[in-house]
């Protein structure tokens, strides 16, 4: 039976292979280069994590549904882009995906006992770092890199999830709480267009 967690994971997957796959079709690649951006949206950051972890092969390598995922959303996409363009439910499953990504992330820092900033910049590499990757194949500038609240709320929730686990608040209440406080934050902030701040020159 599938937890919640999977839950989650399965929709985090979808929406982070559709942003990468929308990003395709508006600079006009072909149905291959969508399903690439897609798929490196989806799961880049989990491999770079798995990587760092020295957890080889990557798990999507050996449990291939995130990559199924990613790919038929990203055709989807590809076949019918207005279907999500412009859609407010896309970005509330986008903001899941981060949060759910994050938690993920940190909890297998804790768990190969890895220091707190080390377990930090975990969880936001696992949650953002596919994102980057599809920016710099894009021509873009990387989102986190922007004065958007994004990778700031991943801090906020894996560094939330690090002291909870200190109390040893089980696992699964800590990944809910983790996630859904980077959700909340990320929506919040989108609502509330709340910035960094950033030097004008």
């Amino acid at each position: 039976m599938m937890s919640w967690v999977n839950v989650l994971d399965a929709i985090g997957t979808m929406a982070f292979a559709a942003s990468g796959a929308l990003i395709g079709v508006k600079k006009q690649m072909d149905v291959f280069g969508v399903v690439v951006l897609g798929l490196v949206t989806a799961i880049g950051g989990g491999i770079i994590r798995d990587v760092i972890l020295d957890s080889l092969p990557p798990y999507v390598f050996v449990h291939n549904l995130d990559i199924i995922i990613a790919i038929i959303t990203s055709i989807i996409v590809f076949i019918s882009p207005k279907s999500i363009e412009n859609r407010r439910l896309f970005f509330y499953f986008d903001a899941m995906g981060l949060g759910v990504f994050s938690a993920i992330g940190v909890s297998k820092a804790i768990d190969c006992h890895m220091s707190f900033i080390g377990s930090i910049i975990l969880g936001t590499i696992t949650a953002v770092a596919g994102g980057m990757i599809r920016d710099v194949l894009s021509a873009e500038i990387p989102l986190v890199l922007k004065k958007e609240i994004y990778a700031s709320a991943c801090v906020v929730g894996t560094s939330l999830f690090y002291v909870l686990d200190l109390l040893k608040l089980n696992t699964s209440v800590n990944l809910f709480i983790c996630t859904f406080i980077i959700f909340v934050l990320r929506v919040i902030a989108f609502s509330k267009n709340w910035q960094l701040p950033r030097k004008i020159l």
